[in-house]
C-alpha cells in the first residue's frame, strides 16, 4: 500500500515560517523544455509564471480546471507533451500507478539541496513531488447578510442550514447557499468532506474493501440533499469557476469552498463592493457530532515526467525549484495561498485553511485505490441528488461501481 507521511509536517511548516531559504531568489538559468499542465487559480498561475521566467527555459503553461483529465494522457507519450504535472494529494496516485512521473531523489541531489525537507512528498520511500502550498475548503460568508438576518457565523452544516432559512424567509436571497456540487469529481469531495465530518471510514479496516453503505454515508447524503435545497437548482453543474461566479453575481451568502480561491471572492475584480467589502472567510464547518472537522486537507505539488529527455527534466526541476522558492513570495502573492515556502506571512484570506489545520482536519487519503472510490461516487451521486433514489441505493450503486474497478485493478478479489 501507497504510504504518505508529509502533510501534517508540511502544512506545520507552513505556520512556523522558518527562514532558511533555497535558491538565491534573485534569477534562474536553465537550459532545456518546461511545459506544465495544472490547475487555473492564482497560486498555481503565479507559480508557473515564475518558472517560466527562467532564462533559457522554453516554458508554456496549460492551466486548467481540466488538468485532472488532461495529465495522464499528456504525460504517456513518449516524448510526454508535458514536462511536469502540478498535483495534489488525490491525483498523484494515478501518475505514480502509471509510471508517467519519476522520482526526484537524483535531481534534488544535483539541484535542490537545500529544499526544505518538509516540501519533498515522499512515496514508498523516493521523492515525487515537492510541494509548495496547502489547501482546504472551509466557510466563506457575507457578513452584511448574517447581520441582516441577526444570526452568528455558523460553525456547522446544521447552523448552516438554519441561516440559509433564514436568509430565504427574509426575501434577501432565494437560494443563499453555493457550493461545488458538479457531477463527478466536485460532488464526490463534498461527500468526502461530510462523510469524514460524520466519522466515517471509506474502507474495512487494514483492506481495499470499500464500506460506506452505512449510518454515516447515509446521513451524509441526507446532509447534501437538505443543503442542495438552498442552492441554484442548477448545482450539479458548478464546479470551483462556476460557485465562484454565482458568489461575485451576489447571488451567494454562504458556502464551502477552497482556501486557495478565497482571494478571487475577497478582491475588487468581477463584484460590487457590497460583495467583496462583506466577504468573510471562517474555517471548517462541523457535522453530527464526531468533533471532526468536516473537511480534507490538501498539499499541491510539482512532478517531474519520465518520459522526456534528462536535459528537459532538468531544466524542468530547476525552473520549478526557483518557481517555489523565496523568490515567488511578494506582496501580490503572499495572500494566494498558504504557502510552505521559507519566509511565508499568513494573511486575512488564508485564515481558513490555518483553521483547518489547527483544528486537526485529516487529510485526504492517499492511498491507491481511494481515486477509483471517488470517481465512483462522482459517477453515482447523481441520481440520488436529483431525487430518483435512495441514498441506500445510491450508496450500493457506488459499491458495486467500487468493487468492479477495484477487482480490475487487482486491489481487492472476487
Amino acid at each position: 500500500m501507497t504510504k504518505f507521511t508529509k502533510l501534517i509536517g508540511a502544512t506545520a511548516a507552513a505556520l512556523t515560517m522558518g527562514t532558511a531559504a533555497f535558491a538565491d531568489g534573485h534569477g534562474c538559468t536553465a537550459e532545456g523544455r518546461l511545459s506544465i499542465i495544472g490547475n487555473e487559480f492564482p497560486a498555481i498561475q503565479s507559480v508557473a509564471a515564475l518558472a517560466q521566467s527562467c532564462e533559457g527555459i522554453e516554458g508554456e503553461a496549460n492551466l486548467t480546471a481540466d488538468h485532472q483529465t488532461l495529465n495522464l494522457a499528456g504525460m504517456s507519450g513518449n516524448p510526454a507533451e508535458y514536462t511536469s504535472a502540478i498535483v495534489a494529494n488525490s491525483s498523484i496516485i494515478a501518475l505514480i500507478n502509471d509510471g508517467v512521473i519519476r522520482p526526484l531523489d537524483d535531481l534534488v541531489a544535483e539541484y535542490g539541496a537545500d529544499i526544505p525537507g518538509h516540501m519533498k512528498i515522499s512515496v514508498d520511500g523516493q521523492i515525487m513531488a515537492i510541494a509548495f502550498m496547502a489547501n482546504a475548503q472551509t466557510l466563506a460568508y457575507r457578513s452584511d447578510v448574517l447581520e441582516q438576518v441577526g444570526l452568528e457565523v455558523p460553525t456547522s452544516y446544521e447552523e448552516m442550514l438554519t441561516a440559509a432559512a433564514a436568509i430565504r424567509e427574509a426575501g434577501i436571497m432565494e437560494n443563499p447557499l453555493g457550493g461545488a456540487y458538479a457531477s463527478g469529481w466536485n460532488l464526490a469531495q463534498e461527500f468526502n468532506n461530510i462523510y469524514i465530518g460524520h466519522g466515517g471510514e471509506f474502507f474495512e479496516a487494514g483492506t481495499a474493501n470499500v464500506a460506506i453503505n452505512n449510518e454515516a454515508g447515509v446521513a451524509t447524503l441526507e446532509m447534501m440533499k437538505a443543503l442542495s435545497e438552498y442552492m441554484s437548482p442548477d448545482f450539479l453543474t458548478h464546479d470551483s469557476n462556476g460557485t465562484q461566479a454565482e458568489w461575485e453575481a451576489g447571488n451567494v451568502a454562504l458556502m464551502n469552498m477552497w482556501g486557495s480561491r478565497m482571494g478571487n471572492l475577497m478582491d475588487d475584480e468581477g463584484s460590487a463592493p457590497e460583495v467583496y467589502e462583506n466577504t468573510m472567510v471562517a474555517g471548517p464547518l462541523m457535522v453530527g457530532d464526531s468533533g471532526v472537522p468536516a473537511t480534507t486537507l490538501w498539499w499541491d505539488g510539482w512532478t517531474v515526467a519520465t518520459n522526456v529527455s534528462d536535459e528537459d527534466a532538468a531544466a524542468t526541476f530547476q525552473a520549478l525549484a526557483h518557481a517555489v522558492s523565496p523568490a515567488l513570495l511578494n506582496d501580490e502573492t503572499m495572500g494566494q495561498a498558504v504557502w510552505l515556502i521559507d519566509g511565508f506571512e499568513p494573511q486575512p484570506v488564508n485564515e481558513g485553511v490555518l483553521a483547518a489545520v489547527a483544528a486537526g482536519s485529516k487529510p485526504y487519503p492517499m492511498v491507491p485505490f481511494q481515486g477509483l472510490l471517488h470517481s465512483a461516487l462522482g459517477a453515482e451521486l447523481s441520481d440520488f441528488m436529483q431525487g430518483t433514489e435512495s441514498a441506500e441505493q445510491a450508496l450500493a450503486d457506488v459499491e458495486a461501481a467500487y468493487a468492479a474497478a477495484a477487482i480490475e485493478a487487482g486491489f481487492v478479489t472476487e
